[in-house]
């Protein structure tokens, strides 16, 4: 049933229209623990930055990284404090994640790939 619904979910977030970053979709991600969801956004090379584990993954080895964060560190809440200005070039966004009393902060920078915003980075931190 998991594998259905992410799938569904990343179905949805690639109709998004095309143009805008996907904030609503990678706030309902985070706050639903949805790796899958996160990375569909991402550029097929991901940089990751996790409580200090850094590294470039692949989307499927991003996925799984970050779904072992959520599996430490479940949360329910997640909301952008900061989008920054959309240029030709990207963008980054700031928000915070909240897990059992801890809060995280979540920095995501997005690059423009043709028409559409992808993850560049994401930088989850305390």
């Amino acid at each position: 049933m998991g594998l259905i619904y992410s799938f569904l979910t990343s179905l949805i977030i690639s109709l998004t229209i095309q143009g805008e970053i996907p904030y609503s979709s990678l706030e309902k991600a985070f706050s639903s623990n949805d790796a899958s969801a996160i990375v569909a956004v991402g550029k097929d090379k991901i940089l990751l930055n996790i409580l200090g584990k850094e590294g470039a993954y692949s989307k499927s080895q991003a996925g799984l990284v970050i779904k072992d964060f959520f599996t430490k560190k479940p949360g329910n809440t997640f909301k952008f404090i900061f989008k920054g200005k959309e240029s030709s070039e990207g963008s980054f966004a700031i928000g915070t994640y909240e897990s059992k009393g801890e809060s995280f902060r979540v920095t995501i920078h997005f690059i423009k790939e043709g028409s559409d915003f992808k993850i560049e980075s994401l930088t989850i931190e305390k």
